[in-house]
């Protein structure tokens, strides 16, 4: 009976070793998969953001050309309107303002796909990133 009890104490410790290691290894696969996770998801934040940067830069691609041509048609109408000249003047100072903040904004996506990337997101980035990576909607894409 002692023998017996004996051979169950060192079972259970044996499998009391085993269920130790199982979950050591698993803790370990745990922290492993969280780094990486970690990790896949600043690269998908930075990705994101290089996602509205574009769409940004593609959207004033468009738009520069159309306010050069409705300038370059005021301009033709003012031989005929001398008013025109005014809205073509005033096509040329929309152009730099929106030239300008563009390329401001540009700057700053950049500097963001920077931080995110280097992993220095701040807590205010993380919940834009949240708010404001998400799939365009219906209204927001262009045909």
């Amino acid at each position: 009976m002692v023998f017996q009890k004996r051979e169950l104490v060192d079972s259970l410790n044996r499998d009391l070793t085993r269920a130790r290691n199982k979950r050591d290894t698993l803790a370990s696969s745990v922290t492993t998969l969280t780094a990486q996770i970690a990790d896949l998801e600043v690269r998908l934040s930075a990705e994101r953001i290089v996602g509205i940067k574009n769409r940004v830069r593609d959207r004033y691609s468009a738009l520069a050309p159309a306010i050069a041509g409705i300038r370059d048609a005021t301009e033709a109408a003012a031989a005929f309107v001398p008013e025109a000249r005014e809205v073509s003047e005033a096509l040329d100072v929309t152009a730099t303002e929106v030239a300008k903040a563009i390329d401001g904004l540009l700057g700053d996506l950049d500097r963001r796909i920077e931080a995110v990337r280097a992993s220095n997101a701040t807590p205010e980035l993380t919940q834009a990133l949240t708010r404001y990576l998400a799939p365009p909607r219906n209204s927001e894409r262009v045909a």
